[in-house]
């Protein structure tokens, strides 16, 4: 995957997280980094976990 497209997939990724977990509007209202240590990690721990997810589908369905 292209650099440009992975980060566009994190941004994405990131977002739908902040919004399940009821953050979203705090995020629009006061920005990223406004949350505290413990909702960037859990957003940022999610996230991690969809794209290593995401990397082994891709790697199972190459080989």
């Amino acid at each position: 995957m292209k650099d440009e497209n992975k980060e566009k997939l994190k941004e994405y990724l990131k977002w739908k997280t902040a919004i399940k977990m009821g953050l979203g509007g705090k995020v629009l209202k006061y920005g990223w980094s406004n949350l505290t240590a413990e909702e960037s990690g859990k957003i940022g721990g999610i996230v991690s976990r969809k794209l290593r997810e995401r990397d082994s589908k891709n790697n199972v369905k190459n080989n």
